[in-house]
């Protein structure tokens, strides 16, 4: 592999001349920058971006943590975020944490050792050792989707409270009184969250009378919203309706009520929350709570970037409304025949 002193020999000049071509530090004679040009065309020489880094104090490069790589909602988010940092001149290193603490842990040690510039993270949940990983970084930090306590730095999500409240008032409206609700695992705050805004409906409405009974579990998954609809079902007085705290739950929960040989939404209406792209093709498509994920991954880079440069200084919280889009998974209540 060329270096920068076989650039210099070949192009007949100092390597402190190549380094000024290179780093466009310093101006340097149009026939020096042609020779200079031609010679790591020649040996097609590469600077190295850990020297560049340490002259300059930045490597143009941004780290991005996400829990599970293989939800949607986190892809389509993360597709935002990689555009947008691709248009503003930076890289994007992306690790999945596989919403581990432990392995969270590690990234967040190497993406330091990386030197980036600045880091986003979807947080792995309420994890007290990330809270002071975090005030240790010497990097700008954005929080995207989960809170935790005290972060120290910015945050962007949906008020995922008020989404709750849109789906189950939707149902609501449709006549349906008994509303189950499938849940996410118990440290994400955003799932809490989505569960608090069904437990206030109920509350609102007076069908909360054993609404701890009506929970159900799940891991943000497929399967799952498939084992929890089948618990569900096991049990000795079925809902009418279920509110799913996220799509892929959702689309779980559609395939064991298919199984279970149940008719969505004759026989029980089915929301989700996301709005993934796939959730207008399912079998009913489904009505769910949709997140701004294209506005949430740019204002993301766009908070990040305004800290990298130096623009802004303290810290902003921006908390986006959901809204809610109606399809053919939930309809109006009726009562079934004995």
């Amino acid at each position: 592999m060329a270096t920068i002193r076989d650039v210099a020999l070949h192009a007949g000049v100092s390597v402190t001349t190549v380094s000024h071509v290179v780093n466009d530090t310093r101006h340097v004679s149009l026939e020096g920058r042609t020779r200079v040009e031609a010679a790591i065309r020649a040996l097609g020489y590469v600077p190295s971006a850990v020297a560049r880094s340490l002259k300059s104090n930045t490597t143009r490069t941004l780290g991005m943590l996400t829990p599970n790589s293989s939800n949607p909602y986190f892809a389509e988010i993360v597709r935002v975020v990689e555009d947008r940092c691709f248009a503003a001149g930076y890289t994007l290193i992306l690790c999945n944490t596989e919403d581990e603490s432990s392995r969270q842990s590690v990234y967040l040690k190497v993406l330091a050792e990386r030197r980036i510039d600045g880091l986003i993270v979807v947080s792995t949940g309420d994890d007290e050792a990330l809270v002071s990983q975090l005030r240790g970084l010497p990097m700008p930090t954005v929080l995207l989707d989960r809170e935790i306590d005290d972060p120290g730095c910015d945050l962007v999500e949906t008020a995922h409270r008020d989404g709750g409240l849109l789906a189950v008032r939707h149902l609501l409206s449709l006549g349906h009184r008994r509303i189950a609700c499938i849940g996410g695992p118990e440290h994400v705050s955003a799932g809490e969250q989505r569960i608090e805004g069904w437990r206030l409906a109920l509350s609102e409405s007076g069908a909360a009378s054993d609404a701890g009974a009506m929970l159900w579990r799940g891991g943000f998954t497929s399967q799952g919203g498939y084992e929890a609809m089948h618990a569900i079902l096991r049990g000795a007085h079925r809902p009418s309706a279920v509110f799913v705290c996220n799509d892929l739950m959702a689309i779980g929960a559609l395939r064991a009520l298919h199984e279970s040989g149940l008719r969505v939404p004759d026989d029980i209406s089915i929301v989700g929350f996301d709005d993934i792209e796939l959730a207008a093709y399912t079998c009913p498509p489904l009505t769910t709570v949709a997140q701004p994920k294209h506005l949430i991954g740019a204002l993301a880079v766009d908070m990040l970037l305004e800290r990298v440069d130096g623009r802004r200084r303290e810290m902003r919280k921006l908390v986006l409304q959901p809204e809610l889009r109606v399809r053919a998974s939930t309809a109006r209540f009726t009562p079934q025949s004995p």
